[in-house]
């Protein structure tokens, strides 16, 4: 390689809502390892009795790493041992009477030398307060990005179809990875009986997506109506 030369870097990236670990842990801990994940972004991780040790123990068990998160607002991201964690951040976004707190899970790393942020976040299922905090997502984001310069990639349970305002806004700053680059599935809920996708990740315009899709390996597909109400998201991407 050459002074200068361009390094391509892949990284597989995943958005998995597990539900609080109420279903089987132990087939989410099989299908997450199945799509060996450098970045696991996770939803509805437990929050409540022994939330420590159950979010400790599913990372082991996938053989990954806590790099961000809180017991607030149940987020999470996990990584890979190739993947350096190089800070992290945690945001409650504004309160709405009534409804569950929402926030954004912040991970800063370093793959094979690369910077990269990782977030994850779980938005309302009401219209006004999920398209408010979107846009408390993209400035926060906005920040993180140029505070650490480094791409980022967002993920999350959007709670809405591609064709709502809140993913537009989303797919208007970002690469909704599905659209740019289908791979497997689009379906992301029910895992029982999958008819809609409200689940994404959505990667800054410097990072190249190869394919992004719900992996539909027959093992996996066995799996994932044990495992949690939804489907994972794998993106395979490039920095």
């Amino acid at each position: 390689m050459s002074e200068g030369e361009d390094v391509a870097v892949p990284v597989r990236v995943v958005s998995y809502n597990i539900r609080s670990l109420r279903d089987d842990p132990e087939a989410v801990a099989r299908v997450v390892r199945a799509l060996r994940p450098d970045v696991l972004c996770l939803q509805e991780v437990p929050r409540f009795a022994s939330w420590w040790w159950q979010r400790r123990r599913l990372a082991r068990a996938c053989g990954m790493r806590i790099a961000a998160g809180r017991r607030a607002c149940g987020l999470a991201v996990f990584t890979a041992p190739r993947v350096r964690r190089v800070a992290r951040r945690f945001h409650l976004l504004s309160r709405e009477p009534g409804l569950h707190r929402r926030g954004l899970a912040v991970a800063v790393l370093r793959v094979d030398g690369l910077p990269l942020i990782a977030a994850s976040t779980h938005l309302d299922l009401a219209d006004e307060p999920r398209l408010r905090h979107v846009g408390e997502v993209l400035a926060l984001l906005e920040r993180a990005g140029a505070r650490y310069r480094a791409p980022v990639v967002l993920t999350g349970d959007i709670n809405e179809e591609p064709d709502g305002p809140a993913w537009g806004r989303l797919a208007a700053r970002f690469q909704d990875a599905h659209a740019v680059a289908p791979e497997g599935d689009a379906l992301t809920f029910s895992a029982a009986r999958p008819d809609r996708r409200i689940d994404g990740v959505f990667a800054d315009r410097a990072v190249r997506v190869l394919g992004c899709g719900v992996p539909t390996d027959p093992d996996l597909l066995a799996d994932y109506p044990g495992a949690t109400d939804h489907r994972p998201v794998l993106a395979r991407l490039e920095l």
